[in-house]
């Protein structure tokens, strides 16, 4: 099995912070999302793995590194290969653009910019045995607005007697993009599991609308073609990170995940306090301070003077001083000093710098782009 990683998206939702960073750079619990993706598939036994890159390939190929920094991160077995994609015609042209990379192996794609909460092992585990009785399998979650999404009509089938409970497949029977009646409110995840028939589907389709290989009317022409198409239902949680809502709800789960840690370079004056689960990285300082976990505060940063809230992570080299943050991702090299009322529910960019004004009416709400200034009343 082998590992496909998408990451060319231009992440519009996302601007003005995608106008000058990968949305699949963006940091969760202070690390890039797209970091999450390639563990996700290494847990899974996955240690080749391609990831397509478009407009924003320097950058993300800065991030994931070099031979020796990828071995040294994940280890010496672990092969990450990137293959461009000329333009954003879909993510069925995508799977087209990585022929030679996949080979005959069969495959998982995962969108770069997705996060799920269970493990991928006992499903990579059963799709890439030699007996496995079908050509492509899809994960799906249950969603409140189904109207939104590609929905899947699905139907049960026998359990084989080597099959967990976790494993109990549901056959598709066709799927829907954006129904107005849909059939389920079983939504696709942004993971997918393929067989070699992908590429004759995405070469048999023709573009949609909006010029794009769609990758549902590829699964549809499995379908159509009599292909077995299998699901997976999820029952933790699936987060599409592309809007700033979304964002922040990951970094929630992902914050909700960790244990508490300081490294020994980090500092903690003694007038301030530190509850529940707080990560404090390399070199972050803390003073005269209160932090409620679950937080994190990166590598150089400096709370002083300041009340870090729940579900709040700092980046390296950010300042928060005489202000409160809640419920917010902060990143590198910004600053929030002297804000008097409470920053929450808000995504501050690189070098952003947020400070009092006099001017009203009051209230804090932000999504801030990098080398952003905004001026907040006191």
């Amino acid at each position: 099995m082998k590992g496909l990683i998408l990451s060319g998206g231009k992440g519009t939702r996302l601007r003005p912070l995608t106008y000058t960073r990968a949305k699949q750079l963006l940091p969760l619990a202070n690390k890039p999302v797209l970091f999450y993706a390639i563990e996700a598939l290494l847990d899974a036994g996955i240690s080749q793995i391609g990831i397509i890159v478009g407009d924003t390939h320097a950058e993300i190929e800065a991030a994931v590194g070099t031979p020796e920094e990828v071995a040294a991160r994940w280890g010496e077995s672990v092969a990450i290969t990137f293959i461009p994609q000329l333009a954003p015609l879909g993510l069925a042209q995508a799977v087209q653009t990585a022929r030679d990379f996949i080979g005959r192996d069969r495959f998982v794609m995962y969108l770069g910019d997705n996060l799920i909460s269970e493990p991928l092992r006992p499903l990579v585990t059963e799709f890439a045995a030699e007996d496995c009785p079908y050509h492509c399998r899809i994960l799906l979650a249950e969603v409140p607005d189904p109207t939104q999404f590609g929905v899947a009509e699905v139907e049960a089938v026998a359990i084989r007697a080597d099959f967990s409970d976790a494993l109990t497949p549901l056959r598709v029977k066709r799927l829907v993009e954006k129904p107005k009646i849909p059939p389920s409110n079983l939504a696709l995840v942004g993971v997918y599991f393929f067989d070699q028939s992908i590429f004759l589907a995405a070469d048999s389709i023709v573009p949609s609308p909006r010029g794009e290989l769609e990758i549902t009317d590829a699964i549809q022409w499995l379908l159509d073609h009599h292909y077995e198409v299998h699901a997976q239902q999820l029952h933790g949680y699936w987060i599409d990170t592309g809007k700033q809502a979304d964002i922040l709800d990951a970094n929630r789960q992902i914050l909700q995940q960790l244990t508490p840690s300081t490294d020994p370079t980090a500092t903690i004056s003694a007038d301030s306090t530190l509850h529940g689960v707080v990560v404090l990285q390399a070199g972050a300082r803390v003073e005269n301070s209160v932090i409620r976990g679950p937080a994190i505060i990166g590598e150089g940063a400096i709370i002083r003077n300041a009340y870090v809230g729940p579900f709040t992570s700092i980046y390296h080299d950010a300042r928060i001083e005489g202000s409160e943050v809640e419920y917010s991702i902060v990143l590198e090299h910004s600053s929030i000093v002297d804000v008097h009322g409470r920053v929450e529910e808000s995504l501050i960019g690189r070098y952003a710098e947020v400070t009092n004004s006099p001017i009203k009416p009051r209230g804090h709400k932000l999504m801030l782009g990098d080398h952003s200034r905004v001026g907040l009343i006191p």
